[in-house]
């Protein structure tokens, strides 16, 4: 099968007068309608790339094994058992599944790769298991392929977000003031970022391909990416000018912020930035006075940022008083006509909680029928393109596309199709 893909493995593009017909007619929110793209993944950094650029308009085809890849069944898992996170990371997708152990099943997925004309030629993957499917091998067949690989660290080796958050130090920046051991933060903070990194990146690769006709290998490590932000947000570099800093809890490093309880049990987070916040915050509060005397008895102006932080605890245990006093509602009625950033703090159940009014009052979320999990709402594109956002779209059940992606894709005829099955190749 390798090498007889049918419908056109051309850089050719089409003329200025196409373009222009064709993009008259696409809706705002899917810039990259036309684009093709071939996706090896699984869990987490590489489906959101590919579910990004999926929902600003790219043909997203992602690949897996026979029976689905094993992020299939990763939890959170709805009552009938299917995964919340292959549901919520695959939005819009078409599926493929072919036997990725056969030579020949891998012959299908390389010619979809190498195949496509001018909008294909771009694949997205976290493997290197497959060596006949690696850059160096398809771009003998497209010279102007465009391969995009996340791996775990950058000599290649294995790593996946915990392992990563575990080296990098923000492990030990997390959690309560006394504690004496790491706390892991349940965001994967690093896959996300990585995903986004991917989408960035290839988006990047496909520019040059479209102005000069090179292709090129993107590749970013999953560790470098959390590195990279730390030593972006001056943690790494303070490490080795100054004073390493230290857990402290919710407080807000370098300036004042922190999170109070109200008298009837909720919980606020307070955020200050500036001096108008600060002074806001105290006229909401009536501490405007005490404040003044407690910075005259210590000889410190409180107007002062540093200031601030460095006297947090005596601040924070004013203003946590003046909270515990009150209820929410009181507080809310005190800091909303103020220029104060504070929110109350939810839990999920909070937000779906009453019909999940509050998350059907956000447009970016709709009610959406995923098979094997129920109506519920789910996000579109959070982009928003002159006006308009992508909706959400349903992810795709084991194999769902195959058989229309072979015949479309790559001109196979339903002999050989048939024949496929046949063999084991595709499911019979």
């Amino acid at each position: 099968m390798s090498g007889r893909t049918r419908n056109a493995t051309t850089t050719g593009r089409p003329d200025g007068s196409a373009r222009r017909s064709e993009a008259a007619s696409l809706d705002a929110s899917q810039p990259l309608h036309g684009m093709r793209i071939i996706e090896l993944s699984s869990y987490v950094a590489s489906p959101l790339s590919g579910m990004t650029l999926a929902q600003l308009g790219a043909d997203v085809i992602r690949v897996e094994p026979l029976g689905g890849a094993q992020d299939r069944t990763r939890w959170p898992r709805a009552r009938s058992g299917t995964s919340l996170l292959w549901s919520g990371m695959n939005k819009g997708k078409r599926a493929v599944e072919v036997d990725l152990a056969s030579k020949r099943g891998r012959d299908l997925v390389a010619d979809l790769i190498v195949g496509g004309g001018p909008r294909g030629g771009i694949v997205i993957s976290n493997s290197e298991r497959y060596p006949d499917l690696t850059y160096e091998v398809l771009r003998i067949r497209r010279p102007d392929l465009v391969h995009v690989q996340l791996t775990g660290r950058r000599d290649g080796a294995t790593a996946v977000d915990y392992t990563v958050q575990a080296t990098t130090g923000f492990a030990w920046l997390t959690g309560a003031q006394d504690s004496t051991q790491p706390v892991n933060n349940v965001l994967p903070a690093w896959d996300v970022a990585a995903g986004l990194y991917l989408t960035a990146g290839l988006l990047a690769a496909e520019r040059h391909r479209l102005l000069t006709g090179e292709g090129q290998q993107v590749r970013i490590a999953l560790e470098d990416v959390a590195i990279a932000i730390a030593g972006s947000l001056g943690y790494l570099a303070e490490a080795q000018l100054t004073t390493p800093r230290r857990r402290d809890g919710n407080h807000l490093y370098g300036t004042f912020g922190r999170d109070f309880g109200t008298a009837d049990g909720e919980r606020l987070m307070i955020v200050v930035l500036t001096l108008r916040h600060w002074r806001d915050l105290l006229a909401a509060t009536g501490l405007t006075g005490a404040v003044s005397a407690l910075g005259t008895a210590l000889g410190v102006d409180f107007d002062d940022d540093d200031e601030r932080y460095r006297h947090r605890a005596v601040l924070g245990g004013l203003l946590a008083e003046w909270f515990g006093r009150h209820t929410f509602a009181e507080a809310e009625a005190a800091l909303s006509p103020a220029r104060v950033l504070w929110s109350r703090y939810r839990t999920f159940a909070d937000l779906v909680a009453d019909g999940a009014g509050t998350l059907r009052s956000n447009p970016l979320l709709r009610e959406l029928d995923q098979p094997g999990v129920g109506t519920h709402l789910a996000p579109g594109s959070p982009v928003v393109m002159d006006g308009r956002q992508s909706p959400p779209k349903a992810s795709p059940q084991v194999g769902q596309h195959t058989e229309e992606v072979l015949r479309a894709e790559l001109g196979l005829s339903e002999a050989e199709v048939r024949e496929l099955r046949g063999l084991g190749v595709i499911r019979r």
